[in-house]
């Protein structure tokens, strides 16, 4: 099935920022430690978080190509959903350390000594690697429509402007405002638990089937300019992983043959899957009402 080919696509932008990940969190927390930078140390820290939402996106790729079976029939794509959702209780417990390392230093009158400028290079560094990943799993969210691997381009993206965000701290420490180094790395702390709330919200609202009610007007729109559609009664969605699964009820003449009403079925089905990558759609037919007088 394409969909599960598209998924399997996908496991490469989650293993390219895995290994970057890997790289960065490992650089940035030894250089920081090293040269006493807690801003730097955080965003290491927000790095190895990131490890755990790039791994919980790969699990949820892989479990999700597991085709349907007696006792999930409509297949394993809400594991994408699970997977995230550990992953922001992890990302808050981490985001919850920086913010208490942080502000015990910050409160604190020792240590304010501004770090290396070493520092401030490593993180401008990681600012332009992690740009260029976000750019590439942009594209390749774009092209295989996954949802997963958008909101971890986002991650990728929101990752570049924090590494940004320590080159200005560090700089700033050293025109003699050491504070400002242990204040950067308590906003990269609140930027984590502020990503783990997001990431546990959106996750929540597809798993209890939520669905913006604005996203579905293209939907209604597109089964609305089929010929024989007189009216669309109903239409609801929801998120299952990265598919799309609608319920549609239209009104058609009431004197069209079963066999032309199953036929304008197979057109709905087949027109959002064209258009709007809905890959399943349950219509439900009901007779034209006649115009009250």
């Amino acid at each position: 099935m394409e969909r599960y080919n598209e998924l399997r696509k996908g496991e490469s932008g989650a293993w390219l920022s895995i290994f970057t990940y890997l790289f960065l969190a490992a650089i940035k927390l030894t250089i920081g430690y090293q040269f006493t930078s807690q801003a730097l140390v955080a965003d290491g820290f927000n790095n190895a978080a990131d490890i755990i939402v790039s791994v919980a996106v790969l699990i949820g790729l892989r479990i999700s190509q597991k085709p349907p079976d007696h006792d999930h029939p409509y297949g394993h794509f809400r594991a994408e959903h699970i997977a995230a959702l550990l992953a922001s209780f992890i990302m808050a417990v981490i985001g919850l350390q920086v913010l208490f390392e942080a502000g015990t230093s910050l409160f604190s009158s020792s240590n304010v000594e501004p770090p290396n400028i070493l520092t401030a290079w490593v993180a401008a560094g990681g600012a332009i690697i992690m740009f260029f990943v976000y750019r590439y799993n942009k594209k390749l969210a774009k092209r295989i429509n996954s949802q997963a691997l958008e909101a971890a381009a986002q991650d990728n993206k929101n990752d570049a402007l924090v590494s940004v965000g320590v080159v200005i701290g560090i700089i700033g420490s050293h025109l003699h405002l050491g504070w400002i180094d242990s204040l950067t790395a308590f906003l990269i702390g609140l930027i984590i638990c502020y990503t783990a709330w997001t990431i546990f919200k959106d996750t929540t609202h597809s798993l209890t089937d939520g669905f913006n009610e604005t996203a579905l007007l293209p939907f209604k729109r597109t089964i609305e300019k089929l010929d024989q559609v007189q009216k669309v009664r109903l239409f609801k969605a929801r998120q299952v992983g990265s598919s799309i699964y609608a319920d549609v009820t239209i009104e058609v003449h009431p004197h069209l043959t079963v066999e032309t009403s199953h036929h304008i079925a197979d057109q709905i089905e087949q027109k959002l899957r064209n258009d709007h990558d809905i890959v399943h759609t349950t219509v439900h037919i009901e007779p034209q009402k006649p115009k009250k007088e």
